[in-house]
């Protein structure tokens, strides 16, 4: 019998020898693979700033309440208070584990704040625990709503410049070795093996200042005219920069339900309109630079019509005979036509496609469309006369914005940017900056007293720009008592700064002109925004002797 207790013991000791000195590696990689676990250490978005550093997209930190199925459904814990917590009902979250009941892992409940998240660890159920993530918060709300996107519940980019920079503001999640017991729970952190890299910040051109004032603006049309809906673009004519991006009705990224295609979609760069007499300055450029007229060259307008074919081109009222300036500053279609016609038959559409038209401008945001400019080998007489005040062809605002960066910059054609620029593009030449002058000076004749958008008038700024008023197309057709009313200007005139484009879609009430509709807001959100940026005014000031006659009171 002691031989044999004797020969067991030595069993027992050789037995416990190879484990510990022969099969050490393998019996510790075994209790690893049952115990040790890699966690991931989630990685913070950068945020998205405007171009003095504001936040306008952020990441907070949340907590995700995970639970361990078989140990949930063995437990005779509450069910009540647990879905209570959870903002869940009782019978949905016990199906939910029971479906899962074979896993080892399942989210119960994600993006809680952590005191909410507390308060389900002190139920001290077994089987449960939290996960830090983190959730996009964009403070601005709709201000920047359908710029900005928003991201998904991982945190990846799905609509905006959210998806556009996604790559740069996502981080890269970091590992850790973890122990854990039978259930799941954490019982011992280990060693870190990679660090956490938060995601680069983006700083972007816009101002949040005169975004801000764009959209209260925007909403205060779109309530006083009924309208469908408006958009603004504003840009440096100086960078290039985008400095305001807006749309109306808003959409709200921080509010999930939010989340429906006619909501955030950026109309400025998604939705095309006919751009209407806002073409017109590129027509009588055109015809300036080809010599063809001057700007004080005569067109009979009379009697108000012309006739093309079984087609009539009308103007408002009959404004007889008029100088090629007059036709620009009474916006007569007749007048446009007519310069048109006396044009080469590609000359026309060859300008406006070196002006942007029917092209992305290259700020690369998601869902920007190319519009429409028709390319025929024959252009009929109709199509170049409809062509020459903006029907036949489709923009977008930020298309028409960055074409009138040509009238305030002495010609040429910057490229947009919505990211910040540090060296001032050159841009593309369009038209002889002696052209540009003259059409300026014109510009700024149609926003006084004398043309079709004198309350796009700023107090002390000179102003220069051009009124759009389009019949909505409805299934195909022209409406004709539906109307997109549109604005398309700069300042100041002496040293143009800002560039604005505004388009009111649908105005219902009994205003539907561009210049009764979309000036006065261009005129609100400029004046705003040149005293924002300090440009100093340019308009000169009236003479004490002058103004002493006038009536004016002089202290």
């Amino acid at each position: 019998m002691l031989s044999a207790l004797g020969l067991a013991l030595g069993l027992l000791l050789a037995r416990a020898a190879y484990l510990q000195l022969v099969a050490t590696d393998y019996l510790q990689a075994q209790g690893s693979a049952r115990y040790q676990r890699v966690n991931h250490i989630a990685a913070t978005r950068g945020m998205i700033r405007d171009r003095k550093g504001e936040p306008l997209a952020v990441s907070t930190p949340v907590d995700s309440v995970w639970g361990h199925p078989p140990t949930l459904l063995g437990d005779g814990h509450s069910w009540d208070r647990l879905a209570g917590l959870l903002g869940t009902d009782s019978k949905r979250l016990m199906q939910l584990v029971r479906d899962n009941g074979d896993k080892e892992f399942l989210y119960l409940k994600r993006h809680l704040s952590p005191s909410a998240a507390g308060r389900v660890m002190d139920l001290k159920i077994r089987g449960i625990e939290i996960e830090r993530e983190y959730r996009r918060y964009y403070p601005a709300g709709p201000v920047f709503g359908q710029l900005l996107g928003f991201t998904n519940i991982d945190e990846r980019g799905q609509e905006g410049l959210e998806l556009a920079f996604d790559k740069t503001l996502t981080g890269v999640p970091g590992r850790r070795r973890v122990l854990r017991d039978r259930v799941g729970h954490v019982v011992e952190q280990g060693d870190e093996i990679q660090p956490a890299l938060p995601g680069a910040d983006l700083y972007i051109s816009l101002d949040a200042r005169i975004q801000y004032l764009a959209y209260q603006q925007l909403l205060v049309a779109q309530k006083q005219n009924r309208a469908r809906g408006a958009s603004l673009v504003a840009i440096d004519a100086r960078s290039g920069e985008i400095l305001a991006m807006v749309n109306v009705p808003g959409f709200n990224p921080n509010n999930r339900l939010d989340r429906v295609d006619g909501k955030y979609r950026n109309r400025a760069v998604t939705d095309v309109f006919e751009p209407g007499s806002t073409i017109k300055p590129f027509t009588v450029a055109t015809a300036l630079q080809t010599k063809l007229v001057g700007p004080d060259s005569r067109v009979e307008t009379a009697p108000g019509t012309l006739h093309i074919g079984k087609h009539t081109i009308s103007d408002t009222k009959d404004y007889g005979l008029l100088t090629v300036s007059r036709v620009l500053i009474k916006s007569s279609n007749v007048g446009a036509a007519k310069i048109a016609l006396q044009l080469p038959e590609h000359k026309l559409v060859g300008v406006l496609e070196n002006s942007g038209f029917g092209r992305t401008t290259g700020v690369n945001f998601p869902g920007e469309v190319t519009g429409h400019l028709p390319q025929r080998k024959h252009w009929r007489e109709i199509e170049r006369a409809t062509l020459s005040f903006g029907y036949g062809l489709s923009s977008t605002v930020l298309q028409l914005a960055r074409a009138y960066t040509i009238f305030a910059t002495d010609g040429r054609l910057l490229p947009v940017s919505l990211q910040r620029v540090s060296t001032p593009p050159a841009g593309k030449r369009v038209f002889e900056a002696k052209v540009v002058r003259q059409v300026r000076n014109m510009l700024e004749q149609a926003a006084s007293e004398h043309g079709t958008a004198r309350l796009a008038k700023i107090p002390r700024y000179r102003v220069a720009g051009k009124t759009g008023t389009v019949h909505k197309l409805v299934n195909g057709q022209y409406a004709e008592d539906r109307y997109l009313s549109i604005f398309a200007g700069f300042a100041p005139v002496s040293d143009p700064r800002l560039v604005i484009v505004v388009m009111v879609d649908d105005p219902r009430n009994k205003a539907y002109y561009g210049g009764e509709v979309a000036a006065p807001v261009f005129s609100k959100v400029m004046s705003g925004a040149l005293r924002l940026l300090n440009v100093a005014p340019d308009q000169p000031t009236v003479p004490l002797k002058q103004a002493a006659y006038e009536g004016v009171l002089v202290r």
